[in-house]
Order: structure tokens, then sequence, then C-alpha cells
């Protein structure tokens, strides 16, 4: 006995001595489908890595008889012994339910990305309002009867329709600069919800990568390569609501594949005047490998919708019973709008190292909203309604440039990149209008070219268990603008370009926690009407940012986030898109506190909870006028998800929002609402039957609210006060859907 036990030491010894190497692999499900974001550690050693878009992945400094494991939060985990460092390792990973205890936290700058993750997995998003609401600490109002891109809210900002966050879908831009609607408007209509594969996010400016528009944050959706099975869908409910869904795989293959997806929407909502709203969303994609190291992909499409609304309402015609909460001032509001994209892709792996990623985009785009805010401030016979209307096409490219590296004390990767885009409008306006049919006078009529430069590069430094992520971002910009109202042709244009560097730690003790201290530098653009007229003033202001926390798994089954951050905003400007005019307001400061929780303290059973705390300042106005108008300053989104074995699931959802000062001296409060919704089914076989509750306990709330000064019909003088938009009351929704 002793001779085999001296034997097996002796061959221990001389394994431990042999000189490590990386090891190749590539991670499959069981239907041989590449698995990406696959999390493949060395248990030695803990060095560790991803599986990439081919599910290939490759490991530094590895020896035989090291032990691998793999984790992926919809696969078991597995643990592997290296046997040989020869060829190429395939996993086969087999599918479970979604279990926290997958999770595993590496040292990568999104990582909160496992967030969203187990969101969408556990409650995956079905309505198109939904799609923004799965990133922690966000909150969204509408208030143009469904067709018109909702509000934003994020650390403390009125985001407006996009200001201050970049919005992405398959790297493709959703913000439209220069709108005739405000600065940044992004409008998500044109996603099929059940088509979102995952969802990453970021808050503050702390990403190479993201340009414009990335001070609050950036959200980028990624929608479906393949579909799991093909799917009809059809929902009912109260208000006159429909839905019908299609979605249908053309080609299923390893290599290959292709889906094509329809929506139809139509409602009336809670209003007295019907919405009348009708939208339409078709989608088409095909992905595929050309060869082992070339993929290319092609997506197709189509959105439409149109719509009629009430408007924001003034509070004294509800308290004088002059109409209901769901009544209007002026039910002639509405508009349409539409857009098509194409999309193409092509991904080349030069070695297992490097990749390059190119994109080239168009979109068409047309827009018309009639809006009236103030009813008869400025026109006691004819009314104050306005028309804001344009066409744009969108053209754009980006490529990046990725590399992976392994060292014996420090490894990591680099990716460096470009990216152009241009937005040229034609006939954007903003005019005084009478019942949607007549133009009583143009304020604002004109050709815009905006035109963004875009170049970085930014590093992974990993030694031990600290991680450096150095970058920096340059940006350049043309504006121009041919104004049609001048009574001679000019064309008026301005230049300018930014430099943006980040600089961020992280350290990862082990696997289950890990602390960041995140600097950076971003910026928002004006619009260009406004740029062009005072001559370049304010082009490009800075915000700068910092965030300081932690990620901690503290059981196997429970993920907590905890952040302090601050932000320095170097111009505060609002795009009132109603007036065609900017409303400066200075710097402005916002710092806070944001927790969030993820929670399963059962297999069946999931918990969550995201709350947020923010103090929001102007800087150069006096202490008693600094508020920032509708800056949300506690927020809370809580609740609870039941996915049995049989086939049932239920959940629960609670959200608030604190009151929230309306105008700068905080003399009009915006008030707070807590809304609770419901959902549950039962999926047996293919079929699956739902059924969703929204505002389960017929709260009285506000979506959206403003301080506006308006005058009604023969009211004697103006009155400013809170105008609002109304939150749904009771309503329920039934779904029946079949995959095969």
């Amino acid at each position: 006995m002793a001779p085999k036990i001296l034997s097996i030491l002796l061959f221990l010894s001389c394994v431990s001595l042999l000189p490590g190497q990386s090891l190749s692999g590539v991670l499959r499900d069981r239907q041989n489908v590449p698995v990406e974001g696959g999390n493949v550690l060395n248990l030695s050693n803990q060095s560790h890595t991803h599986s990439d878009e081919q599910g290939k992945f490759t490991l530094g400094v590895v020896r035989i008889g090291d032990s691998l494991q793999v984790n992926h939060l919809n696969f078991e985990p597995q643990t592997l012994v290296v046997k040989s460092l020869e060829k190429p390792l395939t996993i086969l990973l087999k599918g479970k339910a979604v279990s926290l205890e997958n999770v595993v936290i590496f040292p990568e700058i999104n990582a909160l990305n496992l967030i969203t993750g187990i969101d969408v997995k556990v409650n995956p998003v079905n309505s198109s309002q939904e799609i923004l609401r799965q990133v922690p600490g966000l909150f969204i109002g509408q208030h143009a009867g469904g067709g018109k891109a909702e509000q934003i809210f994020l650390r403390g900002f009125d985001l407006d329709h996009g200001t201050d966050i970049n919005v992405t879908v398959d790297g493709m831009p959703v913000n439209m600069v220069s709108h005739a609607h405000g600065q940044g408007y992004a409008d998500l209509h044109f996603v099929i919800p059940e088509t979102v594969d995952k969802i990453n996010f970021g808050k503050g400016t702390y990403y190479a990568d993201k340009g414009n528009l990335t001070t609050a944050g950036f959200v980028d959706f990624h929608t479906k390569e393949r579909l799991d099975k093909s799917l009809f869908k059809l929902e009912v409910g109260q208000f006159n609501t429909q839905r019908l869904l299609a979605m249908m795989n053309v080609l299923n293959q390893d290599m290959q594949s292709a889906y094509v997806a329809a929506e139809f929407l139509a409602t009336d909502g809670p209003f007295v005047s019907p919405q009348n709203f009708k939208r339409i969303n078709l989608l088409g994609k095909y992905s595929g490998y050309v060869s082992p190291s070339d993929k290319i992909g092609l997506s197709i499409s189509h959105f439409t919708s149109r719509w009629d609304a009430s408007g924001q309402i003034p509070q004294r015609a509800v308290d004088l019973d002059k109409i209901t909460r769901f009544g209007a001032i002026d039910d002639t509001e509405g508009g349409s709008t539409s857009r098509t994209n194409v999309q193409f892709s092509y991904d080349k792996f030069l070695d297992d190292h490097s990749l390059i990623k190119n994109s080239l985009y168009y979109t068409r785009y047309d827009f018309d909203l009639f809006s009236n805010f103030t009813f008869f401030l400025n026109d006691s016979v004819n009314g104050d309604q306005i028309h804001q209307k344009e066409g744009r096409n969108l053209i754009g490219f980006n490529s990046e440039y990725h590399h992976d590296f392994s060292g014996q004390k420090i490894s990591g990767s680099w990716l460096a990149g470009i990216s152009l885009r241009t937005d040229q409008t034609h006939d954007t306006e903003l005019s005084h209008t009478l019942n949607r049919s007549t133009t009583l006078a143009q304020f604002k009529y004109g050709d815009i070219s905006e035109t963004n430069f875009g170049a970085f590069a930014s590093a992974n430094l990993e030694w031990g268990k600290w991680m450096l992520n150095p970058g920096l971002r340059v940006d350049y910009f043309t504006f121009s603008y041919s104004d049609k109202l001048l009574p001679a042709y000019q064309t008026q244009t301005v230049a300018r370009a930014i430099l943006s560097p980040k600089l961020n730690l992280l350290f990862n003790p082990s696997n289950r926690i890990q602390y960041y201290l995140k600097t950076g530098k971003g910026f928002h653009s004006n619009d260009t009407r406004v740029v062009v007229a005072q001559n370049g003033n304010q082009v490009l202001p800075a915000a700068y940012s910092a965030d300081l926390g932690f990620i901690w798994k503290p059981t196997t089954r429970m993920v907590v986030n905890l952040a302090l951050w601050d932000l320095y905003l170097q111009q505060e400007f609002v795009y009132v898109g109603d007036e065609g005019v900017v409303e400066p307001s200075g710097r402005t400061n916002r710092k806070g506190a944001e927790m969030s929780l993820r929670w399963q303290p059962l297999k069946w059973l999931f918990y969550n909870l995201d709350a947020t705390y923010t103090h929001a300042r102007s800087v150069d106005e006096p202490q008693s006028a600094n508020f920032i108008p509708l800056a949300p300053s506690f927020t809370v989104v809580t609740g609870a998800n039941v996915v049995l074995p049989v086939g049932f699931f239920w959940g629960i959802k609670v959200r608030h929002m604190h009151d929230r000062p309306a105008k700068e001296d905080n003399s009009l409060v915006a008030k707070g609402y807590t809304v609770v919704d419901l959902n549950a089914g039962y999926q047996w076989k293919n079929l699956t039957f739902g059924c969703q509750v929204q505002n389960l306990l017929d709260t009285q709330w506000n979506e959206t609210q403003f301080a506006t000064t308006s005058r009604l019909k023969n009211e004697p003088a103006p009155v400013e006060e809170i105008h609002f938009t109304p939150g749904t009351p009771f309503n329920v929704r039934g779904s029946i859907s079949y995959g095969f």
C-alpha cells in the first residue's frame, strides 16, 4: 500500500512542477448550440474567463490535474478535471430551472448585468413598458396615449424622453438627437418584448464605448438570435384591448438561424375619449457562420402606430368637477409615428484571442405629434394646440476590436473602436394648429444635419484579485441647420469635439464579492437648432461622476448590490420641445445611494428589491430655489415571483415613487404613488394561460406630473399648478399562448 501512495504523491509532485499553458474549449448546450457568457473558473489558481458568441473560451496558465468549474445562470454547474492540454475541450451544459446558486461574481465592469439577467429569466418581459422597467431604479411614465416615448427617471434625473440616457438595441441607437419633441428622444415601441434576450445596463459615465447622452447611464437591449420555439399568443383585456403576437422559426441549425416576429396591439385606454391606439411591429432576423471564423447577421424591422390622446389635465378642472380624472380639456391631441430599420453585422474571429465586430445600420423615421399643454393661454379663441413633425434618415456604423491576453502576472483584455453616425432630418416643424388640420402659424421649420464621429480605447488589466480599467473616448460633432423661415437661404454650421477619460478599479477577493470604484467623464449634446442660434455656446456640456460600491453573495442564493455615487453636470439644459427653446439651468449636482437585492429563499420562490435615494440640487441657485424639478428623491421597487414545477407561476410587484418638487422653490409638489401589479399563469404542455392585473388595489395615482401655467376657456386669468396624466386604474388582461 505504501508504494502506491508514494507513487501517487510522486505523480502529483511532478504534475505540480509542469509548466502551465493556456487551454481552449467551447461550451454548448444539449442541442449543440454555442453558449455565450459561461463562466469558466480554474479552481486551482482562481484564473477565469468567459465564453464568447461562439461558445469559445481560452483559459491561461492551466496544468494537467487542475479542476475547472463552469457556471451559467441557465445551466447546471459542472466541475471537471483537466486531463490533457493537447486538444480543445468541448463541454456540454445541461439546462435547468433558474437558480441563483449558479451566479458567480467575476471581475468585470458590468457585473451588475447579472441582476437583469436574473430578472429576465424569472419574470420575462411581456409588455413594451416593462422593457425599460427591468433596469434597477429606473421609472417611466406615459403621458400621450401610449404612442409617444415614455418619460424616463433615473438617478435623480427627469430624463424627459432620453436626454441623459443612452439607449441602443443590438448596438443600433434608439435616441434621436435634435428631435422635434426633445433632445435624445428614445422611442422603444419598435421592439417586440418577447424578442428581448438580455439587457445590459450601466449607470454613470464610466464606459469608453458609450458616447453621447451617457450621463445618468446607458441601456443596451439584445434581441434573440434564435427562438427556443415558435409561438402564437393572444391577449384580451379591459378598455377594448387586444394584442396578437406571432414568432416563427424559419431556420434553426447549428451554424445559422432565422426567425420572423409580428405584433399587433390595439386599445382605447381608460379615458373618456377613446385613444383609438393601434400599433404594428414586424421583425425578421438572420444570423449564421459563412465560415468557422466569419459570422454575419441581418435584421429588418418596421413599426408604425397611431393614437388619440387626452393629454395632461389641470388639477383644478378635476377639483371643480369640470372633468373626471380620465377626462380631457382638449381631446384632439394625438399623433402617429413609424420607424424602419435595416441592420447588417459582420464578426471576424481572427484567432482564439481576437475578434472584430462590425455593424452597419440605416433607419427611416417619421413623427407627427399634436399636443396642447396650456389650452387657451396664448390664443383665447383657437386654443394653443401645437404640431411637432419630422422625417429623418439615420445612417451609421460601429467597428470594435477585442483582444484577450494572458500572462504569468497580468492578464486581461483590451477594446478599441470607432463609430460614425449621421442624422438628416427634413421639414422639422413646430407649428400652432387648430383641430389637427389647420396650421395657424409656424414657429420652427427647417432641415437638420448632425454628424458624430467617435473613437475609443480601453483595457481590462488583471493582476491577482485586482483589475484596472482605464479608457479614453473622443467625439467630434458637426451641426448644420437650414432655417426655412428665413427670407434668404442660409445654412448655419458649428463643429465641436470633446475628450472623455475613464478610470475604474475593481477588487474581487473571491468569486462571491466585488468592490468597485468607478470614475469618468461623459457628456450630452445640445439640440442643433440651439447650437447654431447660440453660435456654439454650451454645445457639449460635460458630466463627471463617481461610484463606490460592492456586489456580494452573502449566501448561495442571495445577491446584494450597494453603491454610493456622485454626479456633477456642467450644464443642466432642458430642451422644451413644446416651445422650441432650451431652458438652461446652470450647473447641478446629484448624489445618492442605491441598493439592489435578489434572493431565492426556496427553489421556487424569488424575491427582489431595488431602492434608491437621491439628493439633487442646482449649484448656482440660492438654497431656497435650488431644487431640480421632477427629480426623484426616493424610489422602491419590490416583489416576489413563484415558479412551481407543476406549471403554475405567479408574481407580485410593488412600485413606489416618493413626493418630489415640481418647481425650483418646491412650492408645487408632484405627489408620490404606490402601485401594485399582479400576474399569474399555468403552463400545460405547449399551452400557457396567463392573467395580468394592473393596479391591483385600484389606487388613484398620477403617472406624469408637471408644473404648468395654463388657462381654460373663458377663464379670467392664467393659473400655475400641477397638470397630470392619470395612472392606469385597476384592469385585467388575459392571455393564451401556444409554443411549438
